[in-house]
């Protein structure tokens, strides 16, 4: 049985911040060799060039090392680049947490598994050898966290490599072709095969087929959320789900957005981790159990929503990717009450086409 998970959420207050963490640690709250994972929004542009990951990434590894972590290199550190609108930058930190010291239960609570798949190289992404190394390592990620049934699993959070002017260079070299050679649309089909290894991975669809990758919208993870940088070259990968006797006071649950305005899909993700909600809620019953949201969005392939033309994908002068964040993340703040929840963006294959999966997590004490 793998030791119960703490976790907590802390406000970041400039780029190379990371107080919160050392907070924590010198709280007692948890200890830095049990961190398992941070994941968390930094205020860059979201881009292949938001640096801000990398100070972000820098900054907490630094914490970790000098409090106490053995590795601190290797402790997953998933950062999301651009927090538009009134998201706010923040991270949340999984821990395991010692046995005798965690609440005792035989309800479902929250286990981690934390995998990094094979290689991914240049010519992987978005391609089916990339969607099979991206299963592989979350049915490790999946053993590792003790969940048997992919039911369990509430929230896959991934971070792949794109493909940058250097890596298409080398696979040229070697004689391969990548998928595309603009760097910003592969950020977005690194994401998007991600999450169908994701699916595959829990019996979501069956394989897909080359020409299907980041193409048939009808294919997609309801627990998906992905995200791609330049800072590593193979899948890290983090499973969230529920498990029977580990302990600890946190559960996880989730479901989908079908839009951009569907606030019903918020709310049945924190419904389904265990939160008692009236029939018409409003954040104020939300009592302080809410750790927090991960969301992912996508502008709609039709321009619109709810019958309503919008002009996202059209605009020339700000990016949809920023446009469709501060939507989404505006939303999920009105549900919450809170801005700093975790929304990202280029989520093609997550999530139904034009909405996303949401996943809450909840202190139930």
């Amino acid at each position: 049985m793998p030791d119960p998970i703490e976790v907590r959420k802390v406000a970041i207050e400039s780029v190379t911040d990371a107080s919160g963490l050392a907070k924590l640690i010198d709280d007692g709250v948890i200890e830095a060799g049990r961190v398992l994972a941070v994941i968390g929004k930094t205020e860059g542009n979201g881009g292949v060039n938001d640096y801000t990951r990398i100070i972000a990434d820098r900054a907490f590894r630094e914490v970790l090392g000098a409090k106490g972590h053995p590795a601190p290199e290797s402790v997953p550190l998933v950062w999301s680049g651009g927090t538009d609108g009134v998201l706010s930058p923040h991270a949340t930190i999984f821990a395991t947490v010692d046995p005798a010291q965690a609440v005792q239960s035989d309800e479902p609570r929250v286990s981690v598994g934390i995998a990094m798949s094979e290689v991914i190289l240049p010519e992987d992404i978005g391609r089916p050898a990339m969607v099979e190394k991206v299963a592989a390592g979350v049915r490790e990620a999946m053993k590792i966290a003790g969940i048997d049934d992919p039911a369990d699993v509430h929230y896959v959070q991934t971070k792949t490599p794109l493909l940058t002017l250097s890596t298409i260079n080398d696979a040229k070299s070697r004689g391969h072709e990548v998928v595309t050679e603009e760097t910003g649309l592969s950020m977005d089909i690194s994401n998007s095969t991600t999450a169908l290894g994701i699916a595959v991975a829990l019996g979501e669809i069956e394989m897909p087929a080359a020409e299907q990758i980041h193409k048939d919208l009808s294919l997609y993870s309801s627990v998906a959320s992905c995200s791609s940088g330049v800072e590593l070259d193979r899948a890290q990968i983090v499973v969230v789900g529920n498990v029977r006797g580990i302990g600890g006071r946190y559960r996880a649950g989730h479901s989908v957005m079908k839009d951009a305005l569907d606030a019903d899909g918020i709310w049945a993700a924190i419904r389904d981790s265990g939160i008692d909600l009236p029939d018409r809620p409003h954040p104020s019953d939300l009592g302080g159990r809410l750790v927090n949201l991960f969301m992912k969005c996508e502008a709609d392939p039709t321009g619109s929503v709810r019958g309503r033309r919008n002009i996202m994908l059209d605009d020339s002068d700000v990016h949809w990717h920023r446009q469709i964040k501060a939507t989404v993340g505006g939303v999920a703040a009105s549900v919450t009450g809170d801005p700093a929840v975790f929304v990202s963006v280029a989520a093609v294959h997550q999530g139904p086409s034009g909405g996303g999966p949401v996943i809450a997590i909840a202190d139930l004490g």
